[in-house]
């Protein structure tokens, strides 16, 4: 008989305990929340991040059944927290993912591995460039096949509204706020503990303690009364309200929000100007390409519209216009001008 046996296969075991587990998925929702990692769960990041998702929620999708109300939103935040949102093209609709890696040539993705969530543990697929729809905003030339978030183009303004942030919540943590110290003759221990004491519960009432100003026991104490010191730090020196501010407006700015929209004296024109710039300017710009990926990959003519459905318009100028448009071509009819000539001549086309 052959003395030696076939050598088997090691078989590889792996730790699946709640810990490593734990920690893995604290991993994945930071990268997914933020890949910057400072200023992403602040309020005022998050009420950009919310104007995103409802205006780009409510567009008008037209050719195509895919983009549908949750995938819109949940690109909307995608888009704002890492720049790019990916899907993939199935017959039953489409699959987002939360991670993935890409092969190009000539700077165009040809394909792509992604990993999909679900509710046991993911998975992990292949798939062509013409499977997925990948939205991408503010790609630098050196690699347009990805984006940047809004907050990555901007690292020192999120880390300075993330500091002072931070600092205000250390200081009514950690400082003595409303802590007076009051001068008292010499005594011993126990009594000043006692009357420290004696000071609690009596917000609003008269207390009365004996003056330092004795005159007993030989001479003259120091000429001082009953002056409280206040020992509440003097935040207004280090202007942490004026940084706070200038943080927060300039993070407005970045998502494409005007800062008068949260200021307190804001009016009402304003709030309008300021949801007409956020539409026109920002979110009428990323619908658009993500309307020409759509039409690149689902092979249909598709458009996202979303000034009628914010009603990001001034309705009362535009009603004036088409009323001078109306009597305009109503008196080129009359006297025999074409109307389509007309309108070149004012570079006023479809």
């Amino acid at each position: 008989m052959w003395p030696f046996k076939k050598k088997q296969l090691e078989t590889e075991t792996r730790s699946a305990g709640s810990g490593f587990t734990a920690e893995i998925i604290a991993a994945r929702e930071a990268y997914i929340s933020g890949r910057q990692g400072i200023g992403e769960l602040t309020a005022t990041v998050q009420s950009c991040v919310s104007l995103w998702e409802g205006g780009l929620s409510l567009a008008d999708v037209t050719g195509t059944d895919l983009l549908d109300r949750r995938n819109l939103a949940l690109t909307a935040r995608s888009l704002a927290l890492r720049g790019e949102a990916l899907f993939l093209v199935r017959d039953s609709g489409l699959v987002p993912c939360s991670d993935w890696d890409l092969r190009t040539r000539d700077s165009r993705p040809t394909a792509y591995r992604v990993s999909i969530s679900e509710a046991g543990g993911g998975r992990t697929e292949t798939a062509l460039a013409a499977e997925v729809l990948h939205f991408r905003i503010g790609a630098d030339v050196s690699a347009p096949y990805y984006g940047t978030a809004p907050l990555k183009r901007a690292q020192l303004t999120a880390g300075l509204l993330q500091v002072v942030e931070t600092a205000l919540a250390e200081v009514f943590e950690n400082a003595p706020l409303g802590s007076s110290v009051v001068p008292f003759p010499e005594a011993p221990e126990t009594d000043l503990t006692a009357l420290a004491r004696g000071f609690r519960g009596y917000r609003g009432r008269v207390q009365v303690r004996e003056s330092v100003n004795v005159a007993a026991a030989g001479g003259p104490a120091p000429m001082q009364d009953w002056k409280p010191h206040d020992l509440s730090p003097d935040l207004s020196k280090s202007m942490t309200k004026e940084s706070l501010s200038a943080a927060r407006d300039a993070i407005h700015m970045v998502f494409g929000i005007l800062p008068g929209l949260a200021s307190s004296a804001t009016t009402g024109p304003m709030v309008r100007e300021a949801q007409r710039h956020l539409a026109q300017w920002t979110l009428q710009s990323i619908a658009a390409v993500m309307a020409e990926e759509c039409t690149d990959k689902l092979g249909a003519e598709i458009t996202l519209d979303v000034m009628r459905p914010l009603q990001a318009f001034d309705a009362g100028g535009r009603a004036r216009a088409l009323s001078a448009v109306v009597q305009t071509l109503a008196l080129a009819k009359e006297t025999g001008v074409d109307p389509a000539q007309a309108l070149e001549l004012v570079d006023w086309g479809q």
